[in-house]
């Protein structure tokens, strides 16, 4: 409120609000942008001329929203935020230049409200509009609007999205253009007797699904005949609740599958260029969790084939803009056409990390008039990335979503600014568009943020994301950082040999709580160690850190690690403290533990180094067989583990302490 007040008059077009609702005019030097080092606030504007467009309406809220901006501001572009009665505070509403109020929480009042955005376009004489993912961003009649008042779409064409939007006119014209598609009937299935007749002839298992679906609505596989009558029923019901248009295609269901996608750039001079692959096969139901690019599937043959297909659909519809072509990849590397996406792709940051290309400026530029400027033979795959999707929700519970207000919120970005780890300007990359203090709404999609990573290889790349992950603090709701983190420590994620059963296979009885393993307990262990060293040493509470303190003898403790349902042996242990280094050191202090047997012997020892990222993230090396530090605080072992614990709280005699998003008693 006190914001608004300082801000002054904005502007709504939601009459029956209270008050008024807009922002407007927001000084620059009030931004407060998510952490991105990709759109970091130090980097130089962009080196091409800005394309001829005044400003940008972003049809959308949350972190697309934020990340549309990000470039636009780069390019010297005003932009408009729109905005439900719910995202008044927002933090896309901040970012905004110019921001209406649309309408009351619910999508269906105000981002789905066709008339009230035109509304909004007309009073702030947008120049243009990005539609993000999602809400209207491949609503061809919202395309359609804009056309016939002479405002820039950002994105393709009405007839594109029209051509693309429908399964089976889109398959008919991919066939045409010489795009391979999964063996089965392109057209519209009408009842259960046409069901088997065309399952027996295509062969089981078939893959029923809806000509409307997306987001795995309305599709089913089949292994029988009785399966494919079901399938086909309850299809149609989801399809006509979910899209109102209950029509069904049926199709080969292919094995070992894995969900490629290929993204494309095209002007309106039809110049094209494809970039190299994103694997997207780690789904929960159908929808996708973790991607990275490229796939460690796909060779250079089949990439150049693919991305040659996916160019000659684009230009049989007229595509103008960025788009992506979903393809299905069987065990053999034969691919099959899914559907074309005509929008920019939640998963698109992996792309831009390695192709070094700003996807939203290319569709800014494109819409723009501008000709394409990547050409086909400089685009080469550099490094690789990762992208976790960070949402609100339980995986304990089955992925329950969790809402409500953020009490503590730290990107990781916070705590590893200066990690050697993180040396690489493209190292890290978080995507998102809420804050400490933000509410996830009951209304909208739970995503917190988009966690990337790139690095010079995969190893690289997912080592960089486990850390990450590890120093992701959210605390007010539940949230999937646990899922995954554990995921990435799966072996067959590891060896790159997974498919669209990925989690299915791999969690057949869901997500559980575990106890750590291995190095993992090993560290969690000797962190928890230190941690009560402290507590017991100033006899007071953990997070009241003193500037100094006096070596002290040698404490025994026995630890013990719990979650609700298990719990671990105790652990007997040893831990001297060495003198304390000034605060503003590299490390606060060092610590020798030893793991001792029931006759007290001494079986192995760590050596520690510790500090505090802030009152509640503790920070340690693990290093095997203690450590030294030299003069200038750097460790005499280069070789150790690396621990983000961060204390919860304290409990009795221990702590609730999370480790990679999971939760433990010590």
């Amino acid at each position: 409120i006190q914001t608004k007040a300082m801000l002054g008059r904005g502007l709504s077009l939601y009459s029956a609000l209270p008050r008024a609702s807009v922002v407007s005019s927001l000084p620059s030097s009030s931004l407060t942008t998510p952490q991105s080092s990709f759109f970091s606030t130090s980097r130089p504007l962009s080196k091409r001329p800005p394309p001829p467009l005044e400003s940008i309406l972003v049809a959308n809220r949350g972190e697309i929203a934020c990340r549309i901006m990000r470039t636009a501001k780069k390019l010297g572009i005003r932009t408009i935020a729109v905005y439900s009665e719910a995202d008044s505070l927002s933090q896309h509403v901040e970012m905004a230049d110019e921001s209406v109020c649309i309408g009351p929480p619910p999508s269906a009042d105000s981002y789905l409200r066709i008339d009230r955005i035109m509304e909004a376009i007309q009073q702030t004489k947008a120049a243009a509009v990005h539609p993000g993912y999602g809400f209207l961003s491949e609503r061809s009649a919202f395309v359609e609007e804009l056309e016939k008042n002479n405002v820039i779409f950002i994105g393709p064409g009405s007839h594109a999205m029209n051509a693309m939007g429908d399964k089976i006119e889109s398959k008919k014209i991919a066939k045409a253009a010489g795009v391979n598609v999964i063996p089965g009937f392109i057209g519209e299935v009408d009842d259960s007797d046409e069901v088997i007749r065309l399952s027996k002839e295509i062969g089981y298992p078939v893959m029923v699904k809806a000509s409307a679906g997306g987001g795995g609505k309305g599709l089913r596989i089949a292994w029988n005949d009785e399966e494919v009558v079901e399938a086909f029923h309850v299809s149609k019901a989801e399809a006509i609740a979910s899209f109102g248009d209950g029509r069904m295609l049926i199709e080969k269901f292919v094995d070992e599958p894995r969900h490629i996608e290929i993204q494309i750039l095209m002007d309106q001079n039809q110049n094209g260029v494809y970039l190299p692959e994103r694997e997207c096969s780690v789904q929960r139901r159908n929808q996708k969790v973790v991607e990275e690019a490229p796939s460690p599937f796909i060779d250079e043959a089949t990439r150049k084939a693919m991305g040659e297909q996916a160019v000659a659909l684009a230009k049989a519809v007229d595509y103008k803009s960025a788009g992506t072509v979903e393809m299905l990849v069987d065990s053999k590397r034969n691919f099959y056409f899914l559907e074309m996406n005509t929008r920019l792709q939640v998963e698109h940051p992996v792309t831009e990390q390695i192709s070094n290309l700003d996807l939203v400026e290319e569709m800014i530029r494109i819409a723009a008039g501008e000709p394409l400027r990547p050409k086909q033979e400089d685009i080469k795959p550099d490094g690789w990335s990762f992208e976790s999707r960070i949402y609100a929700e339980n995986p304990l519970r089955g992925f329950l979503p969790s809402t409500g207000l953020l009490t503590h919120y730290s990107q990781p970005g916070e705590y590893l600014e200066g990690h050697p780890q993180f040396d690489h300007p493209k190292a890290l990359r978080c995507d998102s568009g809420i804050r400490e203090g933000s509410e996830i709404s009951m209304y909208y999609d739970p995503m917190i943020s988009k966690l990337i990573t790139w690095g010079k290889d995969r190893t690289e790349a997912s080592d960089r994301m486990k850390t990450a992950l590890d120093a992701y603090k959210i605390r007010g709701l539940k949230h999937n950082v646990n899922f995954c983190r554990d995921l990435l420590d799966n072996p067959a994620f590891i060896s790159g040999k997974y498919t669209t059963n990925f989690i299915p296979e791999q969690y057949p009885d869901g997500f559980n709580e575990f106890l750590p393993t291995g190095k993992r307990r090993t560290n969690l262990i000797a962190a928890s160690a230190v941690m009560q060293y402290l507590r017991t040493l100033k006899n007071e509470t953990i997070n009241d850190k003193v500037n100094s303190f006096e070596p002290v003898e040698t404490q025994e403790l026995y630890i013990q690690i719990s979650t609700n349902d298990e719990n671990d042996v105790f652990e007997r242990v040893r831990i001297t403290g060495d003198d304390y280094e000034p605060l503003g050191a590299i490390y606060d202090s060092v610590c020798d533990l030893q793991f001792v047997n029931e006759a007290g012997e001494a079986e192995s020892s760590v050596g520690i180094t510790w500090n505090w990222k802030d009152s509640t993230m503790f920070h340690a090396h693990i290093y095997k067989d203690g450590v030294e530090l030299l003069e200038d605080g750097s460790a005499t072992e280069p070789s150790h583990d690396e621990i983000f614990v961060q204390m919860i709280e304290q409990r009795g005699t221990g702590f609730l302490v999370s480790l990679g998003g999971m939760e433990y008693t010590v």
